[in-house]
């Protein structure tokens, strides 16, 4: 190959991605708050996801397109324990490990996601809370592993870790879209990850992220650190403080 064709070739090359991306939309999300900080009157918050679909030429198809939200906490490994009734007491009976669980998940669209895409799509991109993928260690039946995965849903349900919402994101023109997704108090910290999917015909269509970091701030970092860098001595503090408030308690009741 010459030396023009070669140079010829590279051009192409570089010129086929833009290509791609002038043919297909893009989005432009943002959140509303990058950081959140956790201190001791933290009642939970309410977190925006919105943004911007990019059409090439400006036009919009005229084919539907929606928008699923997703914001996910960090993976942590996560321990689960069954307990039955046996000879009137409760054990625990078996367990499984899970590898991949995240500690935050939640989940919001314009239409349900089911009618959005086929269940190959959901599994892959993890949309929605029953297309969770959490790693199981060693070997486990099939039944085990959904009655497991069942009972860490509704428990996470329950504490607000959990989240989804079928008609939470909002489409304004076929271009502007928001959502609004709830974040409790007993939120983990960590680095959160805010997607957004721009689906169509079945098709995700296109991608994008922001990063959220939850913190915590004031006293609450201050202890957190403390027993992270120091737990030697955090330990003997609790342990000292404790002794504290028993003595303190016990004379508060001789004097009465």
């Amino acid at each position: 190959m010459t030396r023009i064709g070669a140079s010829v070739a590279a051009l192409l090359l570089l010129l086929l991605p833009a290509a791609a991306q002038a043919v297909d939309p893009r989005l432009v999300p943002d959140v509303s708050s990058r950081s959140i900080e956790i201190q001791y009157s933290f009642t939970g918050e309410e977190l925006l996801l919105f943004g911007a679909i990019l059409y090439p030429g400006q036009r919009l198809p005229d084919d539907r397109a929606d928008i699923v939200v997703v914001l996910k906490g960090p993976v942590r490994p996560v321990v689960l324990r069954e307990k039955q009734r046996i000879a009137g007491m409760w054990v625990n009976a078996s367990s499984i490990r899970l590898r991949t669980s995240p500690g935050f998940y939640a989940i919001g669209s314009s239409r349900p996601v089911d009618n959005l895409v086929d269940e190959r799509t959901a599994a892959i991109f993890e949309l929605g809370l029953k297309n969770l993928s959490m790693s199981p260690t060693g070997f486990s039946e099939a039944k085990k592993l959904e009655r497991f995965e069942a009972g860490l849903v509704d428990l996470y349900r329950r504490m607000g870790l959990f989240y989804e919402n079928p008609s939470a994101v909002e489409i304004t023109e076929g271009v502007l879209y928001r959502a609004r997704i709830p974040v409790p108090a007993r939120v983990p910290v960590g680095t959160y990850r805010a997607e957004t999917y721009l689906i169509s015909k079945g098709r995700v269509l296109a991608v994008a992220s922001r990063d959220v970091q939850i913190r915590k701030a004031g006293f609450e970092r201050f202890v957190a650190l403390a027993a992270q860098r120091h737990g030697f001595l955090y330990g003997l503090a609790a342990v000292a403080l404790s002794l504290l408030l028993g003595y303190a308690a016990s004379a508060l009741f001789r004097r009465r």
